[in-house]
């Protein structure tokens, strides 16, 4: 079977998530310039295509200092640069994004947040609708025309904005979420719809939801799937790499960690751990997918466990379904983009969406 090339992206542990044991603070490992900036080099050294530099506001460092600051440092890996659409006033994100993507040499993606005002209760659907304008806002304007929004949460009129993309053109926005105003809003403004770890018939069933959604606006959407990996010589291996990462987890820890999130509540994030305790004793939800990464953290709570063959395999199943962008991660960060890249990335058709 012939399949389009996919994009593979890594992850860099921005808002304080890397561990050697998960649930085990280590100061090594703690977000800085120097860490994040490590695992973002180390990743286009192992010739992913792209990385992800989460947002929290309450944990670790700024991803948009952070990605002004990497970018004239890398020379061929894409940015995928989070923003949290409740702290942003859009015109000057969209000279931010301009900006950064000129240093970048036109290679910077947007991965859309959801987010509140540090501070601010909003409802589900108006936080939604906000953040439908603030795409709407963005596209207008990084693709250099005149903006005129009469909206709910923004009135504006402006010129085009000087300073543009390289390409002259917006970049792609990326954007998840499960519920029914997440998944209306992405049907409405993104252009890569994202995806937790679930099972196969869910993740289908997800992509035929929202294919269904955006025809309703004469729109088409492409997909992505974010999950960890770990990835070893044998199954065997994977499957102890996996449980030493548990290795000195206690319950209670996990717990507080998972609460501590931003988005602890959300649709998302209670469909991963349904997966989970719907998962057999062992943690495995079908072969070669464990749910108990999710014991110690919030949003992604699954990871592709296995030999590189099984690994690949399992990727290439998410392919045939129609995803055609993958975000990996694994524990510590850095050591494990290394495992990847030299297991499995070689053996995958891969590059950068366009």
């Amino acid at each position: 079977m012939t399949r389009k090339p996919c994009e593979v992206s890594w992850f860099s542990a921005l808002c304080d998530d890397d561990y050697e044991f998960l649930g085990v603070p280590d100061e090594r490992l703690r977000s800085s310039w120097e860490h994040c900036r490590d695992i973002v080099q180390q990743a286009e050294a192992g010739g992913f295509d792209n990385i992800l530099l989460p947002s929290g506001y309450e944990l670790g460092i700024d991803t948009t200092a952070f990605a002004a600051g990497i970018a004239p440092m890398l020379k061929r890996m894409r940015l995928l640069m989070a923003v949290r659409i409740g702290e942003m006033w859009p015109p000057q994100l969209v000279r931010q994004i301009a900006t950064i993507d000129r240093m970048l040499g036109g290679r910077l993606m947007v991965n859309i947040i959801s987010s509140e005002m540090p501070g601010e209760k909003l409802a589900s659907a108006p936080r939604y609708a906000r953040t439908v304008e603030a795409m709407s806002i963005l596209k207008t304007m990084l693709n250099g025309q005149p903006l005129d929004h009469d909206g709910e949460f923004w009135k504006l009129k402006l010129d085009p904005p000087r300073v543009t993309t390289l390409s002259g053109k917006a970049p792609l926005l990326y954007f998840g979420g499960l519920s029914e105003d997440a998944r209306e809003a992405a049907a409405k403004g993104c252009d890569v719809f994202l995806m937790w770890p679930d099972r196969k018939e869910t993740v289908a069933a997800i992509i035929a939801d929202m294919t269904e959604r955006a025809a309703k606006y004469g729109r088409t959407l492409r997909f992505g799937y974010r999950a960890h990996v770990v990835v070893r010589d044998t199954e065997g291996e994977a499957r102890a790499a996996a449980d030493r990462l548990l290795s000195k987890l206690d319950a209670d820890t996990g717990a507080a960690i998972r609460a501590k999130s931003l988005d602890s509540t959300s649709a998302g994030v209670q469909a991963q751990a349904a997966l989970r305790e719907t998962a057999a004793e062992d943690g495995y939800a079908e072969p070669n997918l464990w749910t108990g990464i999710g014991r110690a953290r919030s949003g992604c709570g699954a990871a592709i466990v296995g030999d590189p063959d099984q690994v690949l395999a399992k990727l290439n199943d998410y392919r045939d379904m129609g995803i055609e962008a993958f975000i990996l991660s694994g524990y510590p960060h850095a050591a494990e983009a290394d495992l990847f890249a030299r297991h499995v990335l070689p053996k995958l058709e891969h590059g950068p969406l366009v």
